[in-house]
């Protein structure tokens, strides 16, 4: 019988680190343009977490549903819980089914706007699994739902667009997808054997390493760029500087020839970075805003 620590590996619930920081970043953009008094926002907050936590483990579950077959075939994936036989198809499906209704829910108690986009974002999100089958852009289509966390938090607080949580939004996107497509090396050639799409099956491994780069300078560029408009101070820069070193130390140690230090590059460095940049913006809003 499955147990509650197999489905928190089936929906890979330590990857929470690479989305939920930059959620509380929308967040508190969002308080600071708002007026919330604290229980208020204690309340919001929790729904924020309850959607964010919701919304990645419908999307994670049905990834890992729709890709039984393919998990079952690749050896670096026949361990997961569904091949295993730890975790029976229905059971993830029911987990996806259960996250999104109240992920659906929950919207519906914080505001019209994000109740009505609530259908679009579970579309991107659990839409990805789909997208490996016809298109190499399958890793955009995965930032673009990572980028949810922090215009979905913002919108939650202010029931409105803005310029800076839409490009940490950017940021997101461009991120996700550059250490996503690094990941993807690891079964290129099984992707290329099941006719399945990735950037490194498109362009080949050197090109990919190449377009990661690219893709990890626009996120620096959009988090240089949101802490000109916002006026952010120096514990923000502090983070800038982190961020963007450890970004780019993962293409340090991935070479065409050599890829065999992937899961540092991809899980360690990456979540580090999300928690480091967080937390020193956390520090810095609470200073600037003299919150107490």
């Amino acid at each position: 019988m499955a147990k509650a620590k197999d489905f928190f590996s089936l929906i890979k619930f330590s990857h929470t680190v690479f989305a939920l920081p930059f959620a509380i970043i929308g967040f508190l953009l969002g308080i600071k343009d708002c007026a919330h008094s604290t229980n208020e926002i204690l309340i919001l907050l929790l729904k924020v977490l309850v959607c964010m936590i919701t919304a990645r483990t419908s999307a994670m579950a049905f990834n890992r549903y729709i890709d039984r077959q393919f998990d079952a075939l690749n050896p670096r994936t026949a361990v997961r819980e569904i091949p295993a036989q730890i975790i029976s198809p229905n059971q993830a499906l029911l987990l996806v089914i259960l996250s999104s209704t109240i992920f659906i829910i929950t919207t519906f108690f914080i505001n019209n706007l994000c109740f009505y986009l609530s259908p679009i974002a579970l579309f991107i999100t659990l839409g990805y699994s789909y997208t490996k089958r016809f298109t190499a852009l399958c890793h955009l289509i995965l930032g673009v739902g990572l980028a949810l966390a922090p215009v979905g938090a913002y919108l939650a607080v202010t029931n409105h667009f803005d310029i800076v949580p839409v490009l940490f939004g950017v940021l997101v996107i461009f991120w996700v997808s550059g250490f996503d497509m690094l990941y993807a090396l690891q079964d290129e050639d099984f992707d290329k054997a099941n006719n399945l799409f990735s950037i490194p099956v498109f362009i080949g491994r050197k090109k990919t390493l190449w377009l990661s780069v690219f893709f990890h300078l626009v996120s620096i560029t959009c988090v240089v760029s949101c802490g000109l408009l916002a006026h952010f101070g120096l514990f923000y820069w502090i983070g800038v500087l982190s961020f963007s070193s450890l970004l780019m130390y993962q293409h340090v140690i991935l070479k065409p020839t050599d890829i065999s230090r992937i899961n540092l590059a991809f899980a360690t460095l990456n979540g580090i970075s999300s928690i480091i940049f967080a937390t020193l913006f956390i520090i810095d809003f609470f200073l600037k805003n003299n919150f107490s």
